[in-house]
């Protein structure tokens, strides 16, 4: 199996994406490095060869390129996701969240069926993988403020904000 990456540079930092031959399974945030998303790789996906290829996301990365401008709201590339069952049930969870609106932690543990699952939801998006295209910056804690974010909460204003989306600070 190979896994192609290649780096987007985007208003809120340096990304890096990687794919397989069936969709990308893995967008960074800015503060992760190249060697902790090789590490992630080789666990996540064991022997597979990892080649540089900006080709391979020219449609992603046109895609992301409309979203930061704001005028793409949806992204229709496809995902690889690997994850336990509930893992990949909250991130299906955050794809079902449109665009410009927001969910609590309960909403979405509701949502997956487990009510009472709040702190295994935020532990499920902390790990999502695929990060502003599965759409983890759009939980809210349930009082509306902004809590929790693996890219950092100031990058979680800038992509609600972008969206449209108010807050209580």
């Amino acid at each position: 199996m190979k896994i192609y990456l290649s780096n987007f540079t985007s208003p809120v930092g340096r990304l890096i994406l990687a794919s397989t031959t069936k969709g990308l399974c893995k967008l960074t945030t800015p503060g992760e490095k190249e060697a902790e998303v090789e590490e992630w790789l080789n666990h996540t996906f064991p022997g597979a060869v990892h080649c540089r290829d900006s080709q391979s996301h020219e449609e992603v990365a046109g895609q992301m390129a409309a979203y930061f401008t704001g005028a793409g709201k949806t992204f229709n590339y496809p995902l690889d996701l690997r994850g336990t069952s509930f893992q990949l049930r909250a991130w299906q969870a955050l794809l079902d969240i449109p665009y410009g609106e927001t969910r609590t932690y309960q909403e979405q543990a509701i949502a997956v069926g487990n009510p009472k699952g709040v702190r295994a939801i935020g532990g499920a998006n902390n790990r999502n993988p695929v990060a502003i295209i599965v759409p983890c910056h759009r939980v809210i804690g349930k009082d509306g403020r902004l809590v929790g974010y693996g890219g950092g909460l100031e990058m979680k204003r800038f992509l609600l904000k972008l969206e449209g989306v108010t807050w209580r600070e």
